[in-house]
């Protein structure tokens, strides 16, 4: 009912959520956004429209640059023209729990747009835990130049959750003579490394780097 189960020619079976699947998932977890949202605005102050235009805003350019992908691996995981920055931008701006609700957004819209399922509980760790984890860059919110060290630590994050993702999920696609674990540490950071690498080099540039302190100022 929820979800319809496939196995393709090779025995592999994927999970893909049906209409009601999909409709049932976006609404529980708006409910769980609403009730996280509205306990982080208890403990710290209210979001204004214009930042949470900017939050929406990121979550939409985030998905585009998703898109343009640099090199895809059939298996899951691509690197992409910096849509991890974008996305740890509003941590950056307006601090932990908004960053981490962003991340979640973001998670669900990629879960919905563009969805690689092949268990029912793979859907939380890599799509609501890996890009919610993207938030964790407000944890440098409040210091001078804290994008770099926030974005750092916000890819740690998301290489940690996609590690025990494919660990847990993708053991049979490990490589020949490699256990799963070790596997999912080496492929995982062919793709978010990389990327994150790019990623730090074109923030190091000093426009760049103004350009982006010039919006935060405008976002806060």
């Amino acid at each position: 009912m929820f979800y319809d189960v496939i196995v393709n020619n090779w025995g592999e079976t994927t999970y893909v959520p049906t209409t009601l699947g999909n409709v049932c998932l976006v609404i529980l977890i708006l409910v769980l956004l609403f009730l996280a949202a509205g306990f982080i605005q208890k403990r710290s102050r209210k979001l204004s429209v214009q930042q949470l235009a900017f939050c929406a805003v990121s979550i939409a350019l985030g998905t585009v640059l998703s898109n343009i992908k640099v090199f895809s691996f059939p298996t899951g995981g691509s690197i992409t023209l910096l849509s991890m920055l974008v996305i740890c931008l509003p941590g950056y701006w307006f601090g932990l729990g908004v960053g981490i609700l962003t991340g979640v957004a973001y998670g669900v819209l990629q879960m919905l747009v563009d969805p690689y399922i092949l268990f029912p509980a793979q859907l939380i760790v890599d799509y609501l835990l890996a890009f919610g984890a993207l938030g964790l860059s407000g944890l440098f919110c409040k210091r001078k130049h804290g994008l770099i060290p926030g974005y750092i630590l916000a890819v740690l994050g998301r290489y940690t959750f996609a590690v025990l993702s494919g660990w847990l999920f993708f053991g049979m696609y490990a490589w020949e003579g490699w256990n799963p674990l070790p596997y999912s540490l080496a492929y995982n950071a062919i793709y978010i490394f990389a990327e994150a690498g790019v990623t730090i080099v074109v923030l190091l540039l000093p426009p760049v780097r103004k350009a982006l302190e010039m919006v935060k100022k405008q976002a806060v």
